[in-house]
């Protein structure tokens, strides 16, 4: 799905500069506030997300094609990099060796951008690939990966080994979005957006999926990123409801998180502590941020 960054010069609904903000560790839990100005990313704002360091990025920077990196203290942002060949990334994500890894939905691939030189180049790429939208990376950097077809509401499921060999485990699924795995990377779960179902499926030591159980599905609005915090709890973007829903590991809806814009697109959990959920959001090109209480995984 789509996504954009906001950068702030006073605190909104606070009248303060953004450098007055209360420190993240004493602010009120699932009170959402603007990290960024609206309108600072394109339409296509999505996947935000950490490097080891601490540095945050988050794709399509003033426009598509880019990668940003914004500072989490003032909101500001520059572009890390920008993608050859009219390429668009849909999400940032790293494996144990630090490799940024972006799903390309223009090009069919997955690319790999060496951090220290920038280089961008293809990590993998097949042409049975509709357009990769999301990853999850495990502990031995394999690869999974959402793959819709946004023209007809289907999707597939893919496994990326370290071979860089695509592995097809799923196809004629609804429209495949968000994807992520529990903290112990037994279970994995996919969404369909226009179907509005989560799926999860049990994952053995290999990566191989099996055990397919529908985990939960709403009547109405879309789905987009996932994530699940240390205790296993799963944060699901409400695309165009503007709420992060929180279901518990069994299922149960435990709240629901309002958001300042509807088109909520993708979230991260950052910070030292992991106890700040960073959020994209599509109709304000912006990212907003809120407290929890339990660490991300």
């Amino acid at each position: 799905m789509r996504k954009q960054i906001c950068l702030m010069a006073f605190l909104s609904g606070w009248g303060l500069p953004m450098m007055a903000q209360q420190p993240s560790a004493s602010r009120p839990l699932y009170e959402a506030r603007d990290l960024t100005a609206e309108n600072l990313f394109s339409t296509n704002i999505e996947g935000p997300n950490f490097d080891k360091a601490g540095n945050f990025y988050v794709v399509n920077f003033k426009q598509d094609g880019t990668i940003g990196k914004i500072n989490t203290h003032t909101g500001a942002g520059e572009v890390f990099v920008t993608l050859p060949d009219s390429s668009i990334a849909n999400g940032v994500h790293f494996n144990s060796k630090g490799t940024m890894l972006l799903p390309d939905f223009i090009k069919h691939n997955v690319l790999a951008v060496d951090m220290k030189t920038k280089k961008v180049s293809v990590y993998v790429h097949s042409d049975q690939f509709n357009q990769p939208n999301d990853l999850c990376v495990n502990s031995k950097d394999q690869i999974f990966v959402s793959d819709p077809k946004w023209a007809n509401n289907t999707g597939q499921l893919w496994r990326i080994d370290a071979n860089r060999v695509p592995v097809l485990l799923e196809a004629n699924m609804g429209t495949t979005n968000g994807i992520t795995l529990s903290p112990d990377e037994k279970t994995l779960y996919v969404n369909e957006s226009v179907q509005r179902k989560v799926w999860k499926y049990t994952v053995d030591k290999a990566g191989n999926i099996s055990h397919k159980t529908l985990f939960a599905s709403f009547p109405d609005f879309g789905f987009d990123g996932m994530k699940c915090d240390k205790a296993g709890n799963l944060y699901i973007a409400r695309w165009g409801k503007g709420v992060i829903a929180v279901m518990s590991p069994k299922g149960v809806l435990i709240r629901e998180i309002p958001l300042k814009g509807k088109q909520c697109s993708n979230l991260v959990f950052g910070d030292k502590d992991k106890k700040t959920v960073y959020v994209t959001l599509q109709d304000r090109k912006c990212v907003e941020t809120f407290r929890v209480a339990i660490p991300g995984k």
